[in-house]
């Protein structure tokens, strides 16, 4: 009965024991007896032992709880850092392998091949020459003298910085799916790289203009903070403008829907033309000489430009001209129909002067007042050859009545000339040479 007491109080309190894995790892990474072993981040037990073995590997004993016990093969574990703050404050995080793979018994082992140590950063900085540990001190240091004073606005940029992570781990989980691209991939970046390093001058000067050029723009930056205000109204009126460009478009489409036949015939317009513009080259060059010439009060541009000055000169004078020229209509219509006898006057006036002498030309001259006239008395007036005495008295008979072009004959009824019966008061149309 005794017996049977402890074999039922064993079973009891055996029945909610712990499940012990051991794990070897390249290096303990610090990792303490009491550290914590998590599953995606919920503690699932703890370090019981870390030890030496005798080829100088870490081996590390966990109890699991019997929630999450037993692990199936496949499972990994790894070894991380909490934070940087502190030394022992390293877990060891398990992803457990698939539940159809066989379980791992207690007291079971994962080998090296399925454990990963954590990496220090100051083995990080151990494999750095001397030189770039300089340079990394020079960008810490720069770092800290770029947020001096601005805490606050780094501390709502953090907010940020989670997404980012997260997301770049998600493009980094991408690009490490595809292995074979992967590897084309940093391939070719070392090509790359490889060819920036033999222009590394050129790339210097690259960066050194880039550095002005960035400083130029410091320089206007209130223009430019300017310009990026406009840029956001400007964006909309584009926007705006773009869909009326589209409502305009489909109203085109009618239009060159037309115009498509009368292009079929451009071809043969364009040949016909081709000799119309080597022609008018030349034209077209003295056209431009004409619009703009070197030198003064030579050309088009410089006339258009007094042409103000002539308008201010022509307000005055034109005024005058206007009553000059309705003064003068009374005259010119008055003179206008004796053009013909004063022109004929002129035409034959050199031969008068045609005779001369040792002493030149000479002409003889008589004057005569009206060779001809009307007979008093006369029922039906006649005209008649006047004689001397009768000449000499002609204004007796009213000549000085005569139409224009009674000096000719009316034989076809062109004369006398009475401008359309103006004339018919003013002069006599009766006193005119006979008809042979």
């Amino acid at each position: 009965m005794i017996l049977a007491v402890v074999l039922v109080a064993v079973l009891m309190f055996n029945s909610g024991s712990s499940y012990q894995l051991t794990a070897y790892f390249q290096n303990a990474g610090q990792l303490v007896k009491g550290n914590q072993v998590k599953v995606g981040g919920r503690t699932v037990g703890k370090i019981t032992e870390v030890t030496l073995t005798n080829d100088a590997r870490a081996k590390v004993t966990m109890n699991l709880d019997s929630d999450f016990a037993p692990v199936h093969q496949g499972t990994t574990a790894t070894i991380r850092a909490s934070s940087l703050s502190g030394i022992a404050n390293r877990y060891v995080s398990l992803q457990p392998g698939p539940n159809n793979a066989p379980k791992i018994p207690d007291d079971g082992q994962l080998s090296l091949a399925q454990t990963t140590s954590v990496v220090d950063v100051d083995q990080i900085f151990n494999t750095l020459d001397p030189k770039t540990r300089l340079g990394l001190q020079n960008i810490i240091r720069g770092s800290a003298d770029q947020y001096r004073g601005k805490g606050r606005e780094a501390n709502q940029s953090l907010k940020y910085f989670a997404p980012a992570i997260s997301t770049t781990a998600q493009l980094t989980g991408e690009l490490a799916r595809d292995q074979n691209e992967l590897r084309a991939f940093v391939r070719d970046t070392s090509g790359v790289v490889t060819t920036i390093a033999q222009r590394r001058d050129d790339l210097a000067s690259l960066v050194r203009n880039a550095g002005q050029f960035t400083g130029a723009i410091g320089d206007e930056n209130q223009a430019l903070a300017r310009a990026l205000d406009l840029l956001a109204p400007t964006l909309r009126q584009g926007s705006t403008t773009f869909r009326g460009l589209r409502s305009t478009l489909d109203a085109l489409d009618p239009l060159v829907a037309a115009s498509k036949p009368a292009t079929k015939q451009l071809p043969e317009f364009f040949r016909a033309l081709r000799p119309l513009v080597r022609e008018s080259t030349p034209t077209i060059h003295d056209l431009s000489t004409l619009v703009r010439s070197s030198g003064a009060n030579n050309d088009l541009v410089e006339l258009t430009q007094k042409l103000p000055k002539l308008s201010d000169e022509a307000s005055t004078a034109f005024p005058h001209s206007i009553s000059a020229l309705k003064q003068s209509q009374p005259v010119l219509e008055y003179i206008r129909p004796y053009t013909p006898d004063f022109t004929g006057w002129l035409q034959k006036f050199a031969e008068v002067a045609a005779n001369y002498d040792a002493n030149g030309h000479y002409a003889r001259i008589q004057p005569v007042f009206g060779s001809f006239g009307y007979l008093n008395g006369s029922a039906t007036p006649t005209i008649t050859a006047l004689s001397p005495s009768q000449r000499l008295n002609a204004f007796s008979f009213g000549h000085q009545r005569r139409c224009p072009g009674v000096a000719t004959q009316n034989s076809d009824g062109s004369a006398p000339f009475l401008d359309m019966g103006q004339l018919a008061s003013s002069c006599d149309p009766g006193n005119q040479l006979p008809a042979p």
